[in-house]
């Protein structure tokens, strides 16, 4: 059978969802995507979460838990971590710094980092966008606390942060929410969060409470991300509508 070439007008109309450990360890992959995400749990946070399944669920032993984790982790360390780099956005996940030596994982400390300059994404901000500095791991704004009526001990915070290679913004929240529907008072002092209408953040949350991460920092996250890329597929099918066809190559 003989290979032919065929250049053919598609028109896009969906978003196509690539989901696997390695999927940004290959540059021609890395290539194709427009948004990517990279979910980064602590080893700490990963070990409580591993101890509390495999040992309630599948009765395994503390040594054996051990022993696999030891045992992956230099593929982990090799070719996983490494791929957060590329990331656009990372929801990193770490112990919470509110309960001493916690050893349950249960409250959970939450960053959502995204790069700046990525196109059609802007970073979330906590009030306004501060002015931009050119300092290292320079304050973009100050810290504020939220009422213990919205999330016990719950704190937030932007820090904007430059590296050697790339500068981020980051959202951190510390603690769980008591009552979803007082998330409101945490979305209305967001800035950029992509949102069609006032509490739309908080409607999501309501909507999803029973799903793993609905009371904490992660499905806050996740909903935020959510609504980037959908922000990120209307404004790119916005500026595609004078050529709705683009010409891909097709191997047959």
């Amino acid at each position: 059978m003989q290979a032919m070439i065929i250049n053919k007008g598609i028109s896009v109309k969906v978003i196509i969802k690539m989901q696997a450990m390695i999927i940004k360890y290959d540059q021609r992959v890395r290539a194709l995507l427009d948004f990517s995400i990279y979910l980064d749990i602590s080893n700490k946070v990963k070990f409580a979460w591993k101890i509390q399944r495999d040992i309630a669920e599948r009765g395994h032993s503390l040594e054996s838990i051990k022993a696999s984790i030891d045992a992956r982790k230099p593929d982990f360390d090799a070719y996983i971590d490494p791929q957060k780099q590329y990331a656009d956005a990372v929801i990193e996940v770490l112990p919470t710094q509110l309960i001493l030596n916690d050893k349950e994982g249960k409250v959970l400390r939450v960053k959502l980092i995204t790069k700046e300059e990525v196109p059609y994404i802007n970073p979330v901000y906590l009030f306004d966008e501060a002015p931009p500095s050119h300092a290292s791991h320079a304050e973009r704004s100050s810290l504020a606390h939220i009422p213990a009526s919205v999330s016990h001990m719950v704190q937030a915070f932007i820090l904007g942060m430059s590296s050697i290679f790339l500068q981020v913004s980051v959202l951190e929240i510390d603690g769980q929410f008591d009552r979803l529907d007082e998330l409101i008072y945490i979305e209305s002092h967001l800035s950029n969060i992509s949102t069609k209408f006032y509490g739309e953040i908080t409607q999501q949350m309501l909507k999803h409470a029973d799903f793993p991460g609905s009371n904490n920092g992660t499905g806050l996250f996740q909903t935020i991300v959510g609504l980037k890329i959908r922000d990120l597929f209307e404004q790119t099918a916005a500026n595609k509508k004078s050529a709705p066809f683009q010409s891909t190559n097709i191997e047959v």
